[in-house]
């Protein structure tokens, strides 16, 4: 061990040591030849020694190598010749030339030091880079796998909130078969109506799982040229029970001979449904005033309007605009989905859906489908 350790200091002391003596030697060497050549010592080729001994062997084989191109200007150089003894002419240059050697192997070996000091620092910068760069690609990738599983959580709530109303509304129409079937006599007549309103919620459920299907296949919506009135006008029949049930009255104020337009008819249901029932929930605690839910239509421009208002509990203008917002629900078990996929539906087909305050009281939602000739087809 200590030998090793000894072997190491000997190599770290004799390394720039020898560095200064071969600058030196190469600088004696190339100024023996040139001295002839001049009328007085030529001595510039050993500050280039000892600016390479610095530079290349430290602050330590700079020193060394003034020393060494001291001992051999003086002796070699400086009058009088081969004598360690400096003329009094000499003198000044002399030390001009020592200080011109110290300076220049501090400013070698401080450059050489700055220099080093740089790369290290640029080498750590790389290395820390890399690290970062490593460390972000290792985030996106955990970011792309969450959003992923954002995206099917987001898509399986969708699908089940569009598919659990009609779903429902079999169930309950359901049991009311059963009812009528078990009268004494039975009530034909209502069973009827109740199996039609089950086949159109199971269409409706459907046709909902065939437009999942078709958005997998990247498949446009199946638009078709529709009298909007008539859809309002097949959903208030379709909600009637249910609005009688909750105590709500429902009013229509649809526009006569209103232009058709080109819209997918199931999209446009599943807005209209979904509108329709968010204001009878907004409704269901009210006690001091009519439940009253208005569907009205209107033509302004290249648009045809409609207009859902209730008598609810209403809404300020800041949660007017956050309802759209995927996942946020004023609702104690809702999951904030309808309205923001409502919203979707209506921007697909080039429209606007927003909300505001009723001036009586409760909530206004309202959204636009572009009015366009049957020559366009666009």
């Amino acid at each position: 061990m200590a030998s090793s350790t000894s072997i190491r200091w000997l190599t770290r002391f004799l390394r720039p040591l020898g560095l200064a003596i071969l600058s030196v030697a190469l600088a004696f060497a190339f100024t023996v030849l040139l001295q002839p050549l001049f009328p007085y010592p030529f001595l510039f080729l050993f500050f280039g020694g000892v600016m390479a001994s610095a530079w290349f062997g430290g602050a330590a084989a700079g020193i060394s190598a003034v020393l060494l191109s001291t001992v051999l200007v003086d002796y070699f150089f400086v009058p009088p010749v081969h004598s360690f003894s400096i003329g009094a002419t000499a003198e000044a240059y002399f030390a001009a030339f020592v200080l011109c050697a110290l300076a220049a192997s501090w400013i070698s070996s401080a450059k050489k030091k700055s220099e080093d000091a740089l790369q290290e620092a640029l080498d750590h910068l790389e290395v820390r880079v890399s690290e970062r760069t490593a460390e972000l690609l290792k985030t996106q990738t955990e970011l792309a796998r969450l959003s992923h599983f954002l995206s099917m959580g987001e898509l399986t709530a969708s699908i089940a909130h569009e598919i659990n109303q009609p779903l429902t509304a079999v169930v309950t129409h359901g049991h009311a078969c059963l009812e009528w079937l078990s009268a004494d006599p039975p009530n034909l007549d209502k069973t009827r109506n109740t199996i039609a309103r089950i086949i159109q919620d199971g269409t409706r459920a459907g046709a909902t799982i065939s437009r999942v299907r078709a958005l997998f296949k990247k498949e446009a919506p199946v638009k078709d040229w529709l009298d909007v009135n008539e859809v309002i006008h097949e959903l208030t029949m379709f909600l009637r029970d249910e609005a009688t049930r909750r105590g709500v009255s429902v009013h229509t104020n649809l526009v006569a001979g209103s232009p058709k337009i080109k819209a997918d008819r199931v999209q446009l249901q599943q807005v209209l449904l979904n509108l329709l029932s968010n204001a009878m929930d907004a409704m269901a605690d009210i006690t001091d005033r009519r439940k009253e839910l208005i569907i009205s239509t209107r033509v302004e421009e290249t648009n045809m309007v409609v207009c859902v208002e209730d008598s609810g509990k209403g809404l300020d203008a800041q949660v007017a605009e956050k309802i759209f917002t995927p996942f946020f629900t004023t609702k104690p078990d809702g999951i904030g989905l309808g309205l923001s996929l409502s919203r979707s539906i209506v921007e697909a087909h080039e429209g606007r859906l927003w909300a505001s305050p009723r001036a009586s009281g409760g909530a206004v939602f309202q959204f636009t489908f572009p009015i366009r000739r049957r020559e366009s087809d666009g």
